[in-house]
């Protein structure tokens, strides 16, 4: 809470007139002071400690030091369980392992596709090319030629059998006749008979096969010759595509795999960094706190998350600070809007302990900042002059007392002798026939007390002041 008071005391402002009610005017010294409380804290060479892993969130404290420990370079602060992400580690070296692998496998793949392709694709223009030709072959000569081949060997059978049956019918004359003897007859007639009847059983034969030929076997070839064509056209045109998109499909298998496996690589060494965070060690000679400051404003443990061994720790969020020994300690307050509007830089001051109220502290306005904090009030920072032998702890509180104006020869009046009305701000002035009249006037700056007048009035006149 801002609190404005006078630095000086006035025993009056000026000579009392008739009656307690009127006061004459004069010109005295005037001054504006401004008092608020303030907060030791380190300056920006104080940094606080928080966890900012890439990818990590479990933090469980496993050893920490003491609030407020006196600490030296290089001595642990706090230990993090490490198991979990130590696991981590280890599946993701074996998957990267798993995966390279996979990616040379697919890269052999690939360039065995590249190599086979052209093959492949001749292989299947070969094959639909010699189906195409024997079926036009079979079509266009082979056919028709079986079909007279077939008819020719049925012709020559036939002319066996009648060739058979004419000489065996001339045997059998022959066998009238007297001239051959018996047994000669027998022999030659027996044998002309079963020629005959080779001749019959071929030409029956030559009959069946020419039937099938000509009603089965050519059909069944045509359609098979046509078929062959048609599927082998239909295996080219699928290898012309396919094989092409085999090889993309690779490709992109390919790019895959390496895609996942960098950004599995991103992963472990993300994961390596955050690894670092699971140890912290104090970076110089210090003090350690288990509480943050941030923004100029201060944590207090009793208000913070304690923070105790398996406790979690949330990343991304300031759980401690480390203050080195060399930092030097500055006051800040968070100011109201009046009482910012009436400071500005090096003006300067002095601060007060609580405890040590004999002691005035030099304070300077080091930082004034100009857009106000969400709770609407303003930041300032304040360089202090330490005494030899004062160390203050961190978050001790001071009481600081500064001017903001001051005149050395000025008009002002208590704030309760103006008045507001249509005419502005207003006194009454006592006249010398004892008649008063209201006057406007003009107004400077106010304290709790007074109003300094710019204009309006003389040295001289007495005002009456309302009781």
């Amino acid at each position: 809470m801002v609190r404005i008071t006078p630095l000086h005391l006035i025993p009056a402002l000026i000579a009392a007139a008739a009656h307690a009610g009127e006061i004459t005017i004069g010109q005295r010294p005037f001054s504006i002071s401004k008092s608020f409380a303030a907060t030791a804290l380190p300056s920006g060479d104080c940094p606080p400690l928080r966890l900012d892993p890439h990818i990590w969130a479990d933090f469980k404290i496993i050893e920490i030091a003491p609030h407020g420990a006196n600490v030296t370079k290089g001595e642990l602060l706090i230990r993090f369980d490490s198991s979990g992400i130590n696991k981590k580690l280890a599946d993701i070296r074996d998957a990267l392992a798993t995966e390279a692998l996979n990616i040379a496998q697919a890269e052999l793949d690939l360039e065995f596709l590249l190599q086979t392709a052209p093959h492949k694709l001749e292989s299947a223009r070969r094959t639909a090319e010699i189906a195409k030709e024997e079926n036009t072959h079979f079509t266009q000569t082979r056919r028709k030629t079986t079909e007279e081949k077939a008819s020719q060997n049925l012709k020559l059978c036939k002319q066996i059998l009648a060739h058979q049956s004419e000489e065996l019918k001339q045997l059998t004359h022959m066998h009238e006749d007297d001239d051959f003897t018996k047994s000669s007859e027998e022999i030659m007639l027996v044998r002309q008979q079963d020629a005959v009847a080779a001749a019959e059983f071929a030409l029956r034969m030559e009959m069946l096969d020419h039937e099938r030929t000509l009603e089965v076997l050519l059909p069944r070839e045509a359609q098979t010759l046509a078929d062959n064509e048609r599927d082998t056209a239909i295996s080219l045109q699928k290898a012309e595509a396919e094989i092409p998109r085999a090889i993309e499909l690779k490709k992109t298998e390919l790019k895959i795999l390496k895609t996942a496996h960098t950004r599995k690589q991103k992963t472990l060494a993300d994961l390596e960094s955050d690894l670092s965070h699971f140890e912290i060690k104090a970076p110089a000679d210090g003090r350690f706190y288990h509480s943050s400051i941030e923004n100029g404003k201060w944590t207090p443990p009793a208000s913070a998350p304690t923070l105790t061994a398996h406790r979690q720790i949330q990343a991304h969020d300031t759980f401690a600070t480390f203050v080195p020994d060399t930092t030097k300690l500055r006051l800040i307050s968070f100011l109201d809007e009046a009482t910012h509007r009436a400071l500005k830089l090096d003006l300067t001051g002095t601060a007060t302990l609580a405890g040590r109220e004999d002691l005035e502290i030099p304070v300077k306005i080091a930082k004034l900042a100009t857009t106000p904090e969400p709770d609407g009030t303003f930041r300032a920072d304040f360089s202090v002059s330490w005494p030899t032998g004062i160390n203050p702890a961190i978050a001790a509180t001071a009481e600081i007392r500064l001017i903001s104006y001051q005149q050395p020869a000025a008009i002002f009046l208590p704030n309760k002798a103006l008045a507001f009305d249509t005419a502005g701000w207003t006194v009454e002035v006592k006249l010398a026939d004892g008649k008063t009249e209201r006057r406007p006037v003009k107004r400077g700056l106010s304290s709790r007390e007074e109003t300094e007048i710019l204009s309006g009035l003389e040295v001289g006149q007495v005002i009456l002041i309302p009781d």
